[in-house]
C-alpha cells in the first residue's frame, strides 16, 4: 500500500476493519493511487487538521459555527479519498483521536490539545 497509511498500521487496521466495507473501499482506492497522489492525499488531511488546531488557537469552541464547518470539511475529505465517512465511522474516529495515543500525538503535532478539539467537536455533530 502506499504511504496513505503506515505500513506498520497496515496489519492493524486489517485485523481490525478489513472485513468492513469501509476498509475494502479504502484498500481499493489506495491501490490505484501513485506515490505523488498519496502524498497529495495525506498532505491534504494533515492541512484540515491544521485548520482545527488555528480554529481552537483564535478561541473557537468545539460547537462554533467554525469548528463544525471543519468537522464536516473533514467527513466529506475522508469520504472523497478513503472511504464514505459515515456520522457512524467519524463518531469512532472522533473518540479515537483522543483516546489513541498515536492519533493524539501525531494530531498535537498541530498545536497541544488539538486532538481533543477535533474529538469534542466531532462528538457534537455527530450526536
Amino acid at each position: 500500500m502506499n504511504n496513505i497509511i503506515d505500513e506498520k498500521y497496515n496489519t492493524e487496521a486489517r485485523e481490525r476493519w478489513g472485513n468492513t466495507e469501509a476498509y475494502k473501499e479504502f484498500s481499493a482506492k489506495a491501490a490505484g493511487l501513485s506515490e505523488e497522489k498519496s502524498t497529495e492525499i495525506t498532505e491534504g488531511l494533515d492541512k484540515i487538521l491544521g485548520e482545527f488546531a488555528r480554529c481552537r488557537q483564535n478561541k473557537n469552541a468545539p460547537d462554533s459555527s467554525g469548528a463544525q464547518e471543519l468537522v464536516s470539511k473533514l467527513q466529506a475529505y475522508i469520504t472523497a479519498n478513503f472511504y464514505n465517512c459515515t456520522d457512524e465511522i467519524l463518531a469512532g474516529l472522533g473518540r479515537m483521536y483522543a483516546a489513541d495515543e498515536r492519533f493524539r500525538n501525531n494530531i498535537d503535532k498541530h498545536g497541544e490539545g488539538t486532538a481533543e478539539f477535533i474529538s469534542e467537536a466531532i462528538k457534537i455533530k455527530t450526536k
